[in-house]
């Protein structure tokens, strides 16, 4: 079975795997065993409500309950900017006209801001290569919001993903390389290491606070601006499914598209349902048919399962084997959450 649950401190060592070969640009997810460590801490803690909501984040992991082993992780941030600010750039359209030479101009700028301070952040996706396709990909993303649907009131009015931007073979950015890189004297994959790390008080240090002009910019920069890596586009597809939308905000170093929406109109928070789990010990799961996100609602160990759920569903009953009541921790006739995976 493919588990989505919330992290353990054994994970440490699958993560700092799976971190290693998440490449350039994945901001929080840095292969540094340290910061990891602390990031799981800080998940367990969140989950245990021992710490403010500017430090709330949760931690989740794909386990592959058959090998034993954490493929693939992804997060939620409750609320950023609230204890470090949060910073993005603003695309803007400006005009300038001239009557007397008849010329009227229509560019863009890049205005630096904190947009999204106090809002929710999905982030820290990345599944194992050798675990992409049937529908894994979108599972451990979408259970996010079976978290939230649960767990509503914790969340704010907006949530956002600030997607990966456009970063070469050789982890460079055409982005950083015509702006960044002037400012901070270092390069694009120190600059992004280093605020995945949590070292992030440089760039208010040496931010450009004016308009940046975007026509100023070589070509290869400005072609980015807004757009996501080739690795990126699976997940900025599915969030454009749930209703997340691209509203002229990216990324300050490699300029990716930052993608928003009010959590009440996500797909999966409107249309997950609650029914009561029904132990049926001789249940043949089908191979082949609808699958289903089957999700527990206990906060501290959130779990959720990818099942073929077909005609295992009667009123306001789902049918679950023993090891699968097992692997969400609940009991015949607790309540569950479901959804279908391609709602």
């Amino acid at each position: 079975m493919m588990l989505f649950r919330s992290v353990q401190y054994e994970d440490l060592g699958d993560i700092l795997s799976l971190s290693s070969r998440a490449g350039v640009g994945l901001t929080t997810l840095p292969n540094n065993q340290e910061y990891l460590a602390a990031r799981i801490s800080r998940s367990i803690d969140s989950f245990n409500d021992v710490r403010g909501r500017a430090q709330q984040g949760f931690l989740f992991t794909l386990e592959d309950t058959e090998e034993h082993r954490v493929v693939g992780v992804s997060a939620l941030e409750l609320a950023v900017g609230l204890e470090e600010p949060f910073y993005n750039f603003r695309v803007l359209k400006s005009v300038r006209a001239s009557r007397e030479l008849g010329v009227y101009n229509t560019f863009e700028t890049l205005i630096v801001g904190q947009d999204y301070t106090g809002c929710s952040e999905l982030c820290t996706l990345f599944l194992s290569p050798d675990y992409q396709g049937g529908g894994n990909g979108v599972f451990l993303s979408r259970s996010r919001f079976m978290f939230i649907s649960a767990f509503r009131h914790l969340f704010p009015k907006t949530i956002f993903a600030e997607m990966r931007g456009i970063v070469n073979k050789q982890g460079e950015s055409p982005f950083w390389n015509a702006l960044g890189q002037h400012f901070f004297n270092v390069s694009f994959e120190k600059a992004d290491y280093l605020t995945g790390i949590g070292t992030k008080n440089f760039i208010a240090e040496l931010m450009p606070t004016y308009p940046i002009y975007v026509p100023l910019l070589p070509e290869n920069a400005r072609q980015v601006i807004g757009q996501v890596h080739e690795d990126t586009v699976p997940a900025r597809l599915i969030l454009e499914k749930e209703g997340f939308a691209y509203h002229d905000a990216v990324d300050i170093f490699d300029a990716g598209a930052i993608l928003d929406v009010e959590i009440d109109h996500v797909r999966t928070v409107k249309a997950s349902r609650l029914v009561h789990a029904k132990k049926m010990a001789d249940l043949q799961r089908p191979k082949s048919g609808t699958p289903y996100i089957v999700a527990n609602l206990n906060f501290r160990e959130f779990r959720a399962l990818l099942l073929n759920v077909s005609h295992c569903v009667e009123g306001d009953e789902l049918y679950l084997t023993c090891a699968e009541l097992d692997a969400l921790h609940v009991q015949d006739g607790d309540p569950v959450r479901f959804v279908p995976l391609f709602s």
